[in-house]
């Protein structure tokens, strides 16, 4: 009986770690070799988990306006960093560097670092 218990007990753990594990490959969505650099408007701040997302209105070099979607850190991860809800509104300029999304005309990235100019504001690896 003693056995049946303990096999039982290793079972759950392995299906609680299960989760942990189901996480998607940013390698599979995003370039994670390149590098690129959007500036624009804040439209949306989502803070939420697994990941939060920030929408930005980007003005193209042919002058039209573009929607990207930037995919950051989840909600947690962001609290520890001192990040919060009400850390970016609606109309916010930002300069956002990142990993591009596998398919450009998605107009997703993988946010490596921001910053916020009209304060100094920045999150993440520091800009060259």
């Amino acid at each position: 009986m003693k056995t049946v218990k303990l096999l039982l007990l290793g079972l759950c753990v392995l299906f609680a770690a299960a989760p942990a594990y189901s996480h998607h490959s940013f390698p599979a969505t995003y370039n994670v070799d390149v590098e690129t650099e959007v500036t624009g408007q804040v439209v949306a701040f989502l803070y939420r988990n697994p990941h939060a997302t920030i929408q930005v209105m980007v003005t193209a070099e042919s002058g039209e306006k573009v929607r990207y979607l930037i995919e950051w850190a989840g909600a947690a991860a962001l609290a520890g960093s001192g990040v919060s809800r009400g850390t970016l509104v609606a109309g916010d300029s930002v300069v956002i560097k990142g990993n591009p999304g596998r398919n450009a005309a998605d107009n997703r990235m993988r946010l490596i670092s921001i910053t916020r100019p009209s304060d100094g504001w920045v999150w993440g690896q520091a800009y060259n």
